[in-house]
């Protein structure tokens, strides 16, 4: 591919300004244009960066040669409108989570497919240093096998965040409350971290939000193939909020952790990250002194990172896949990993048993 990546984004809400700033300060990639469905929205965010601004997909992408889009609709729109760009030979990064039902996730697969695009999904935690320190750490062997992986993410959402969109909050428009806009994150590096999972046993409910319909809180328990167990904890309902962190222990008894939230949760376009991502657990032999090495590290990286910068290494990764003709580090099928687990931890609690994957 020569010349600059020609990129979008599309859908003008909060975390579209995420993505616009990121590739903005990417080499190689020029931000041509914006889609909505309603055009004001859509002249309103192009007028802030100076590209154009459209509510017809098609016209936009050949009136301006776009070759890449973030998608970043809310999530119940992902399938419909990721979709149509995929099949006209536009790569696509789709927000998280991917979608709310396998069929949409598939849906998108099969039209990247069809299209010839790349195709990813946003998880920027990934790029997290620390957490890019665990997977490494498995990944050469320091814990021997995974046999224990934990998730624990509790943190707080009041009802005037529910209310700030008209669609969070309800099944119909969100598809889901904790385990789908907020826990995604964790277990996707969960996942990332013990590999494809065997089968689950959930609980959720709504416990201190009367008026939503969707859940406050949940927690499971995973097998995974390999024989290993996982352990979910999940709430929207400790004021304040208080952290996030995945943990993997291995069979040799070392263990290792991130901790990808602290102080408060971060909310896009409304809050920034209270406390910088961390390593809060390292016991690897030989190893367990670098601990508060790695912390002092990560807390001057991310004082010197400016609030897209993981969303731009994300972005940077996924334009770099582009031109090299390979995956990127997190493709629609890592998403669609992170669908199943939460149908069905949502699944379990509604047919009161464990369920086994994948979900038919």
């Amino acid at each position: 591919m020569s010349g600059a990546l020609r990129t979008a984004v599309v859908g003008c809400g909060k975390v579209g300004h995420f993505h616009a700033r990121a590739w903005r300060q990417i080499a190689g990639c020029e931000l041509a244009a914006c889609w909505n469905r309603t055009l004001p929205r859509a002249e309103e965010f192009a007028a802030q960066y100076g590209i154009r601004p459209y509510d017809d997909l098609e016209k936009m992408v050949k009136e301006n040669g776009i070759q890449a889009a973030s998608v970043c609709t809310p999530h119940m729109n992902h399938a419909e409108v990721a979709a149509c760009l995929a099949r006209m030979g536009v790569h696509i990064i789709v927000e998280k989570p991917l979608a709310v039902s396998l069929a949409d996730c598939d849906l998108m697969i099969a039209a990247a497919r069809e299209g010839g695009a790349t195709a990813a999904t946003i998880s920027q935690r990934r790029f997290y240093e620390p957490a890019q320190r665990v997977k490494r750490a498995i990944s050469d062997g320091k814990l021997g096998r995974p046999i224990l992986g934990t998730v624990n993410m509790l943190g707080w959402r009041s009802m005037e965040y529910y209310r700030s969109d008209p669609w969070r909050g309800s099944w119909a428009l969100e598809g889901g409350g904790v385990l789908v806009n907020q826990a995604v994150h964790q277990l996707d590096l969960l996942l990332w971290f013990m590999g494809e999972v065997d089968s689950v046993f959930g609980f959720w409910d709504t416990l201190n939000h009367p008026e939503l319909e969707v859940e406050d809180t949940a927690a499971a328990v995973i097998r995974f193939r390999s024989g290993a167990i996982g352990n979910i904890c999940v709430s929207n309902s400790q004021n304040p909020a208080l952290f996030g962190n995945v943990r993997v222990h291995g069979y040799n008894g070392a263990s290792v952790g991130v901790q990808t939230d602290g102080g408060a949760m971060f909310i896009a376009g409304v809050s920034g990250v209270a406390e910088p991502p961390v390593n809060d657990l390292w016991t690897v032999e030989g190893e367990s002194e670098l601990l508060s090495a790695y912390q002092e590290a990560d807390r001057k990286a991310f004082l010197a990172a400016d609030d897209v910068h993981y969303f731009r290494l994300q972005l940077e990764d996924f334009a770099a896949a582009i031109r090299e003709g390979r995956s990127p580090l997190v493709t629609l099928e890592d998403g669609r990993r992170a669908v199943e687990l939460f149908q069905g931890i949502y699944r379990s609690q509604r047919e009161g048993r464990p369920v086994r994957f994948p979900l038919r």
